[in-house]
């Protein structure tokens, strides 16, 4: 492998890892809010166990994060000096915002929240975890701004080989940056959904703290089945977006060759790239691809044969990564459903099977959000920033394979440590269960 492949899998790999325990972080805050909400309402101590229980494991899940998300940024200088040199005066003013507003909120108030038990009230101390969960959708909201900026650059001028910035406004109301933060902070609102269901239904099969994990599972379902209805819909305006803005990636998504009015979307279809065409290919619903990709089931939807063999992106997963989603969204929508209606019918504990379904769905919605940005990132090759800089342009030119490899070797040690310790300890404490004893924090000051 060349140091441009070495460097996109090295990137790959620390994105797709660094992925893992963002979408947690935020949907699974929300959650921990919403229940010391409640003990505030109540004075119950149930919930309070509950949002300690709860917010033990997302302070695991954040801490390593903010770890692994550090160490990715280290790569901009190291593999991709020619990308950050043409980007930087766009992407300096998104992710500056993001570390001084949205991260410096999200540290002080994660502190509050953590060292606040017993020092401030309540009603302060629940107000503060609320401030951690709307400081981690805000940090993701300007990442995503930056990102929507590399899918579909606008409000730049060229001068001397750089894009730089001369419309700020025009980022911040950039459709691919807007669609895709929430879309993308949606599905992480799925993944917490799933995940506390996950647990819960682990303890509800051991019959242990009935009320906090019957609990527990009802605020997810009912948080999961919303968040899967609604990334949905997300995913049809992004699909709209994409198809106007990107349409060599639409095409690679739904293996669409030719360019054709009134397309039909084909549900079933394997692709043979080499020959530009399906060599399976059955089950067509008519104008249904037009009608996805503008709302017009008459609309012209452009085909791969459209674009010259070196600007497509990679067909096959690109499209197998596509349908395996939209599969697991629509599966998302229907357990979760299901969900719902057992735990308002309070049939959980007798439904061992369904508990035990549950802890196995856990890690399908991080593998949905993991072929996401396969979608996304994989879909926009062979640019690097949409039409303007090629990967290839964007790579350093001061590196060899050696220290690719050598960097490359660190991050995957480092990375896999940090799993395998998240792992332990997330597995250890989702066990044990909540705490017993909450003498000291019940007496916090009275609102």
């Amino acid at each position: 492998m060349d140091v441009l492949s070495l460097s996109r899998l090295q990137f790959a790999v620390t994105a797709m890892f660094h992925f893992i325990f963002v979408p947690l972080t935020l949907g699974l805050s929300w959650l921990v809010a919403y229940m010391e909400w409640r003990y505030v309402k109540t004075g119950d101590v149930q919930y309070l166990r509950m949002t300690k229980f709860w917010g033990k494991l997302f302070l695991i899940n954040f801490a390593l994060g903010v770890v692994t998300g550090i160490s990715m940024e280290f790569q901009f200088g190291m593999n991709w000096a020619e990308y950050s040199k043409y980007v930087g005066d766009i992407f300096g003013a998104p992710l500056a915002i993001e570390a001084t507003l949205a991260f410096f909120l999200e540290s002080t108030f994660i502190g509050v929240w953590i060292f606040g038990w017993n020092r401030i009230s309540k009603k302060l101390h629940a107000v503060s975890i609320t401030i951690v969960a709307f400081a981690t959708n805000l940090s993701a909201l300007w990442i995503l701004f930056a990102n929507g900026w590399q899918q579909h650059p606008v409000g730049y001028v060229l001068n001397n080989g750089r894009a730089e910035m001369v419309d700020f406004m025009a980022l911040l109301t950039n459709a691919n940056g807007v669609s895709k933060f929430f879309h993308t902070t949606i599905s992480g609102y799925v993944i917490a959904a799933f995940f506390v269901m996950g647990i819960s239904a682990y303890h509800l099969r051991k019959k242990q703290e009935t009320f906090i994990f019957k609990k527990s599972f009802h605020y997810a379902a009912v948080f999961g089945l919303v968040a899967s209805l609604l990334i949905g819909f997300t995913g049809d305006h992004e699909g709209v977006i994409v198809a106007r803005t990107q349409p060599s990636k639409f095409a690679a998504m739904e293996l669409q060759w030719e360019t054709v009015k009134a397309a039909p979307m084909t549900l079933v279809a394997f692709p043979d790239s080499e020959n530009e065409r399906n060599v399976v290919e059955g089950l067509k619903i008519p104008n249904m691809l037009s009608l996805m990709a503008y709302h017009d089931p008459n609309a012209e939807v452009k085909g791969l044969k459209e674009f010259s063999r070196e600007d497509r992106p990679p067909v096959l997963p690109v499209f197998l990564s596509f349908r395996t989603m939209v599969f697991l969204g629509m599966l998302f929508i229907l357990v979760s459903a299901t969900a719902v209606f057992l735990s308002r019918k309070e049939t959980l504990e007798s439904s061992p099977r369904f508990l035990g379904i549950m802890m196995l769905m856990i890690p399908l919605p991080y593998i949905a959000a993991q072929l996401g940005w396969i979608v996304a990132e994989m879909g926009r090759q062979p640019w690097i920033v949409y039409g303007l800089l090629r990967t290839s342009q964007g790579v350093s030119t001061g590196i060899d394979v050696a220290q690719v490899v050598g960097s490359l070797a660190g991050f995957t040690l480092l990375y896999g440590g940090l799993a395998a310790v998240d792992a332990y300890l997330l597995f250890k404490f989702a066990r044990k269960g909540p705490d017993k004893g909450v003498d000291e924090i019940v007496n916090m000051k009275r609102a």
